[in-house]
């Protein structure tokens, strides 16, 4: 089993990671240093991961099928994301281990990535289709996330947050809750069809299904209170105003 790649995006991520820590964010205060470490490496992931993804979903036109073997360039994309998320993994262990709730997101979206590049070789396209969905929202994401860290002590910050929210909001809606979950449906009348019989063993593609479906109820309901934050917020505005 060749881990080279895996290894080289490790220790970009970590360098990044590092980067970000001990220079970029070096005189912000510490409960936001690490987070906006962390987010940044996840800029430097999100949308080259979506391009790559497209590539190599391009390039492989003749193995569109959901059960297909993963194509070496596959596979390589899917070290690129799997070393992202073990260094973001590490970020939370070490600096927010009270978060369980992104790092079980880390360790199930690791579970579907590993199997699929290492255990099983094949349904590749299925799994980055669904990158493609869930990381198209990654860069509008993380400068909402960066703003957000400094809006108390920078009117700024604050301004842009206001005005990025709501098309964020949107377009990660439009994105974890419509298409995501078609697609989902789309790859459970497949599997459920027997058409991955064979290639595809059950016990993966019933972990991936339940890992996915979960990741996607937890992402609707994120930004469901999101909303529901953001117009509880200019209501009470509204009130304070007619007051």
């Amino acid at each position: 089993m060749d881990i080279s790649n895996l290894q080289s995006f490790i220790l970009v991520f970590t360098s990044i990671y590092l980067t970000g820590y001990f220079t970029i964010f070096r005189q912000w205060k510490a409960k936001h240093r690490a987070e906006a470490s962390s987010t940044v490496m996840s800029l430097f992931h999100g949308t080259p991961a979506v391009i790559l993804a497209i590539k190599s979903i391009m390039i492989s036109q003749t193995q569109l099928d959901l059960a297909s073997k993963n194509t070496a360039f596959q596979n390589t994309v899917l070290e690129f994301s799997i070393a992202y998320f073990i260094a973001d993994l590490l970020h939370y262990i070490l600096f927010i281990p009270t978060d369980f709730l992104y790092i079980a997101h880390h360790l199930a979206t690791l579970h579907v990535f590993l199997t699929c590049r290492y255990a099983v070789g094949h349904g590749a396209h299925a799994v980055l289709v669904l990158l493609v969905l869930a990381e198209s929202t990654s860069a509008c994401q993380n400068v909402w996330c960066l703003v957000g860290y400094r809006r108390e002590d920078c009117p700024a910050a604050e301004k842009v947050y206001r005005v990025l929210s709501p098309a964020f909001y949107l377009f990660y809606s439009v994105m974890r809750g419509v298409l995501g979950p078609a697609f989902v449906c789309k790859m459970l009348v497949f599997y459920l069809s027997g058409k991955a019989d064979g290639l595809i063993p059950m016990w993966a593609w019933v972990s991936w299904m339940v890992v996915i479906v979960g990741a996607i109820l937890v992402s609707i309901l994120w930004v469901l209170n999101l909303w529901m934050v953001l117009f509880r917020d200019r209501r009470r505005k509204q009130l304070m105003k007619s007051n």
